[in-house]
């Protein structure tokens, strides 16, 4: 028995150790490639400085036009401005463009500023006007948990709100149930600081931006770049964990009635099944005086796969608010 003891003792003790090895090699193997990569890690955005920390505008498309439109990522999104790419693009003859990288995303400053939504929206405002954005009448184009931030924001700024296309977006319902794992988020945010996602391309290859958009193999290269970077950081998941409670601020002052388009999914990629995702934007739609929808048979990054589509609905949309 004892000497059982001794050798499961051991076993335990080389297991442990190849572990601890392997998190190692991982880290310093993580920081060289970091080290290499940094000359290609710069953004082609505006830098501006809000809340002591600095944010990433993109800024593009037609700076003459009299509407802005506003592409807001969602959680977790390492890349918004390449994330959004294939579907901004068709916009910018005609549209100007806005991007804003929120803390802890794209090129964006990580920091531990709290999340709670007034002090989203506060950034969100506050970068487009120091990124020179004059026109401040916009339209949204919210993706996912950004639904909440701009729903928000067209009830308490409805003058600065023409209307919003939903991105698939999230509506107050879908949090209320929702449990949210905090050790998971740990672990997560553990494995990519020591460079464990390096070891699992697929991970980064199966993003929609880099499997089902238009981006060029040289975007593609600066989205894996900045996904070993930005993927489950300290903002990212200090937003996600005070997700609940700004959606229920949200329902609690929610009035609007701007003009809404709202793109569903399939709801693979939610979380939810199918129905239940849907159920709850058309709900939330149908609620709405000015409210419609489309549903589309793709999964959650509706942007990066019904493009034209969208973009096509989009302009309609757009030109009815004229």
């Amino acid at each position: 028995m004892n000497k059982f003891l001794k050798i499961s003792i051991i076993i335990i003790e080389v297991i442990i150790f190849l572990i601890v090895l392997l998190m190692i090699i991982s880290f310093v193997n993580h920081k060289i490639k970091l080290k290499k990569e940094d000359k290609f890690f710069k953004t082609t955005g505006k830098i501006v400085e809000v809340n002591n920390h600095n944010i990433n505008v993109y800024v593009s498309g037609n700076s003459n036009s009299d509407t802005t439109l506003v592409f807001m990522s969602g959680g977790g999104t390492c890349s918004p401005t390449l994330d959004f790419k294939t579907l901004y693009s068709l916009f910018e003859n005609d549209y100007q463009i806005a991007v804003v990288e929120k803390a802890g995303y794209g090129f964006s400053d990580i920091s531990d500023i709290d999340r709670d939504i007034d002090t989203i929206l506060f950034e969100t405002r506050e970068s487009l006007n120091k990124a020179g954005i004059k026109n401040n009448r916009y339209i949204l184009f919210p993706h996912s948990m950004s639904g909440i931030e701009a729903l928000y924001w067209a009830n308490k700024y409805p003058d600065e709100i023409k209307g919003i296309v939903g991105l698939d977006p999230s509506v107050p319902k879908a949090y209320e149930n929702m449990k949210i794992n905090n050790m998971l988020l740990s672990l997560a945010k553990f494995g990519a600081d020591i460079g464990l996602t390096r070891f699992i391309p697929s991970i980064v290859n199966s993003s929609s931006a880099i499997k089902d958009g238009n981006l060029t193999d040289e975007e593609k290269k600066l989205y894996r770049i900045v996904f070993y970077r930005r993927t489950a950081t300290t903002s990212m998941l200090n937003e996600t964990k005070q997700i609940k409670e700004n959606a229920k601020k949200l329902e609690s002052i929610d009035i609007t009635n701007v003009p809404m388009l709202f793109f569903i999914s399939n709801g693979d990629g939610t979380g939810y099944a199918k129905e239940q995702w849907r159920n709850f934007i058309i709900d939330y739609i149908n609620s709405k005086q000015n409210g419609e929808y489309k549903i589309l048979e793709c999964s959650h990054y509706v942007h990066n796969i019904e493009y034209q589509k969208i973009y096509d609905e989009s302009i309609k949309f757009i030109n009815n608010l004229q």
